[in-house]
């Protein structure tokens, strides 16, 4: 009776947190379209988060409503997890990128009010979704899923991918790497790390984690190992080769005058990227140690099991 009434709870807690969302992303988007003020590719990116999000958000409300989830051939908590974490991110990049970018030149008015009103409802928005995936802590607690980006190294392992598709809105313009192979190096090293992260969560979101010939952790331990290689290699030829001048970079930032600044200067992507990468390296480290631990564990468990099997004896 307690298990119903927690996941009967839980279930209406969910319902509440898609309605705000709802609410939120759909006020950020309108109230920037309303007066016009969705000019240059940032503004653009934001406008095209809120309304994702809103979207996605307003699908995963119906399929709910109708009851359709289990007709999906995947698990539906662990894609909702896994949404609300990437929509989180999402949110939170750009209640921090719009602001920074438009609201301090719009002159005072109706246009910097409905900028303000956006960026608040933005981060209203990151909040919902990062409470969702708190929440979701309640539905391992509850035995409804045991999603693996409800742990530790499921939430690095998205935050992983997030990371690396912001470095990709950076490098998009080829002319900031073709000219040297050790900066194209780079720009593969970003995808080949993205496209493991990205197959990693999706062998779990699909339930085949469990077909490898290896166990999931070691597995995952492995290619984290294989990225933090590629990443600090990254860490080291990117900056040389665009900020060191022997190398044919520019150490100092030049004049961008762009008026109502609708782009981001050369450098400025460029420090970007170098500074996005020193973070993402980061993560992946803490990824590591999380993992190896995990791996260790579950080694020194099995052998005193194998040593000891009456004490291990269930």
């Amino acid at each position: 009776m307690c298990s119903s009434s927690g996941l009967l709870s839980a279930i209406l807690l969910g319902y509440c947190l898609h309605l705000l969302q709802l609410l939120s992303t759909c006020l950020a988007f309108s109230l920037v379209a309303s007066v016009g003020t969705w000019m240059g590719a940032v503004s653009n990116w934001s406008i095209f988060i809120w309304c994702f999000c809103f979207l996605v958000t307003l699908v995963i409300l119906i399929i709910e409503f109708c009851g359709l989830q289990s007709r999906f051939p995947f698990s539906w908590y662990n894609f909702l997890i896994t949404y609300a974490c990437y929509a989180a991110l999402l949110c939170i990049s750009a209640s921090i990128v719009y602001p920074i970018t438009y609201i301090w030149f719009f002159p005072r008015g109706r246009s910097q009010d409905h900028a303000i009103a956006a960026t608040a409802f933005s981060c209203i928005a990151s909040v919902a979704y990062a409470s969702e995936v708190a929440w979701a802590r309640t539905w391992v607690w509850l035995g409804v899923t045991t999603g693996y980006m409800v742990t530790v190294p499921g939430l690095l392992k998205g935050l992983e991918t997030f990371v690396a598709g912001v470095i990709f809105a950076f490098v998009i313009d080829s002319h900031l790497y073709l000219h040297q192979p050790a900066l194209v190096w780079c720009v593969a090293v970003y995808s080949i790390c993205f496209l493991l992260a990205a197959a990693a969560l999706l062998l779990n979101w699909c339930d085949c984690d469990n077909r490898l010939p290896i166990a999931f952790p070691t597995f995952l331990l492995g290619l984290t190992l294989l990225s933090v290689l590629l990443y600090t290699s990254a860490l080291v030829l990117w900056p040389l080769y665009q900020f060191d001048e022997q190398f044919g970079g520019q150490p100092e930032r030049s004049s961008c005058n762009d008026g109502l600044i609708y782009s981001v200067c050369t450098w400025d992507q460029q420090l970007a990227v170098a500074v996005l990468t020193a973070i993402n390296l980061l993560i992946y480290v803490v990824d590591l140690v999380f993992l190896a631990h995990m791996v260790f564990s579950r080694t020194q468990d099995q052998l005193r099991s194998s040593q000891f099997p009456l004490l291990y004896k269930s």
